[in-house]
């Protein structure tokens, strides 16, 4: 049985993307997070990018706040861990707590763990059980909140969930993340972003934000459609302090507008360094 994807996207109001990390293991740093890079790349692989990104750890009151908000933004939103079916794992049910809806065994969920545990007792040479506990427990991988629909998970079977625009997904990233792969190409091919884009920046040194802030806002004034963005560091082991401020759209509106940029430059007292550019 093919999943259905949910929701089918409206083309006219492309929604922001947001990211979701739970666990207690990221905020603890015995674990890395490993989501946020890859989750920036596939959406910049299809002209999109990420607007939000939070993380939460094995508590269930501040899960249930955060997947209140993520359901009430309207963005599509990734939630990655917690849908396990140990005591740690709460996001099930705090999603059911957020939407306050019931949980239930999805049938088609139900099916393919019931699958998969055929399959690993076929592969050990034993009897399928369905009744024996370690079997029945296994079940609570599959409940979701009522009204859910599936995401195929192609490691294990075991699926994750979608309800309206939050998608939950296990925390492993090599079952992660071909799930939020499934999800991008069939709910949201409409947004893809298939025209060029391009961002151009200048080193800039002596420099403060404040002062360059004017010259910023007037930019994005004339050049309609461009975003002016500005990364001061202050320990670069190549450039020291520094700004780098440039301008970001499609190339038939970045060119002009940096040209601008370096222009506006001229009139303050600044050293530039390197030209950087990025597609």
């Amino acid at each position: 049985m093919t999943p259905t994807p949910s929701p089918q996207a409206q083309p006219e109001h492309r929604p922001g993307f947001r990211l979701i990390v739970i666990g207690d293991e990221i905020l603890s740093g015995k674990r890395a997070d490993k989501h946020l890079p890859k989750v920036i790349e596939l959406l910049k692989a299809r002209g999109l990018q990420l607007d939000c990104a939070e993380y939460v750890g094995d508590d269930p009151d501040r899960i249930t706040a955060v997947l209140q908000r993520a359901f009430e933004s309207g963005d599509v939103v990734f939630s990655t861990g917690g849908i396990g079916a140990t005591p740690d794992d709460h996001t099930r049910q705090c999603a059911a707590a957020a939407l306050a809806l019931p949980l239930a065994l999805h049938p088609q969920a139900k099916d393919l763990i019931e699958q998969r545990m055929q399959n690993q007792a076929r592969e050990q040479g034993k009897v399928y059980d369905a009744q024996a506990p370690d079997n029945v427990h296994r079940l609570n991988m599959g409940v979701f909140p009522q009204g859910a629909s599936i995401i195929p998970n192609p490691y294990n079977q075991i699926p994750g969930f979608s309800v309206g625009r939050v998608h939950f997904v296990p925390g492993f990233p090599v079952m992660a993340w071909p799930m939020i792969e499934w999800v991008l190409d069939s709910c949201y091919a409409q947004w893809f972003q298939n025209q060029a884009w391009l961002e151009r920046s200048v080193i800039v040194f002596g420099a403060m934000e404040a002062t360059l802030t004017p010259l910023m806002q007037q930019l994005e004034q004339d050049y309609p459609g461009i975003k002016v963005f500005s990364l001061p560091s202050v320990d670069h082991p190549e450039w020291g302090r520094h700004i780098e401020l440039g301008v970001k759209g499609a190339p038939g509106l970045v060119n002009p507008a940096y040209v601008a940029l370096l222009a506006g430059l001229q009139t303050f007292q600044v050293k530039l360094g390197p030209e950087l550019v990025q597609s």
